[in-house]
């Protein structure tokens, strides 16, 4: 299989314009284990940033409604999919039936000691467990990881080791990010929360989906994802 930058053409494209965030730029090649996180939103953020997936560039999507904030680095992970693949771990999780892929790349909370004044970045993480979240009857996983080499969290190795309090606040900005002033309903729902294993599965199912749904762009996927 062709690797990324193998072909002189394609080199030469990468150097003179801004890869896409998530097509252009690689999942990582220790993934599932280490991966790339690209980074949409950080903690000091009162606007919802996200990725137009058309263009790459970072798009107001809204301003968030609450003066709640996202308590850590969230992003995507690039080269990932949210389709069948990913759905089928989450019924089979959740015990639910019906479920789809929300059709977004996977998302990815990064948890790291050091403060990162903006977003539009790229850093390398390592999951360590993951939330199921369904919007509605579509599967929204979201991966929990640390920055590789932190400080502080850089030697967190299980969904265990992450302190009850930042789950928790984790949990209430998901569930309470979306719902309309006054509201008394969530229009989204957290099924469980599950551990580094879980995670890996749900990365390489989401990178299978990204394959599936990508074909014409194998030339760019690492060589120990590529299947």
């Amino acid at each position: 299989m062709k690797r990324a930058g193998g072909d002189p053409i394609q080199r030469l494209m990468s150097l003179m314009f801004k890869a896409h965030p998530w097509h252009g730029v690689s999942i990582g090649e220790r993934a599932p284990e280490v991966v790339t996180a690209y980074i949409e939103i950080v903690p000091t953020d009162t606007v919802k940033y996200e990725v137009d997936k058309d263009s790459g560039f970072l798009k107001v999507d809204r301003p968030q409604r609450f003066s709640n904030f996202c308590p850590v680095y969230y992003g995507l992970v690039p080269q990932t999919y949210c389709g069948d693949k990913v759905a089928g771990l989450f019924s089979k999780r959740a015990r639910r039936k019906g479920m789809v892929g929300d059709r977004d790349p996977l998302d990815i909370c990064v948890l790291t000691e050091k403060t990162i004044p903006h977003s539009d970045i790229l850093l390398t993480a390592i999951p360590v467990g993951g939330f199921s979240l369904a919007d509605g009857g579509e599967a929204d996983d979201k991966i929990i990881a640390v920055m590789k080499e932190d400080a502080a969290y850089g030697n967190f190795k299980d969904i265990g080791d992450v302190p009850v309090s930042l789950i928790d606040r984790l949990q209430h900005y998901f569930l309470t990010y979306k719902q309309a002033p006054g509201s008394l309903q969530h229009k989204v729902e957290i099924t469980s929360v599950y551990d580094r294993d879980e995670a890996l599965k749900v990365i390489r199912a989401s990178h299978a989906d990204y394959r599936v749904k990508f074909p014409e762009l194998e030339s760019l996927w690492p060589a120990g994802m590529g299947g």
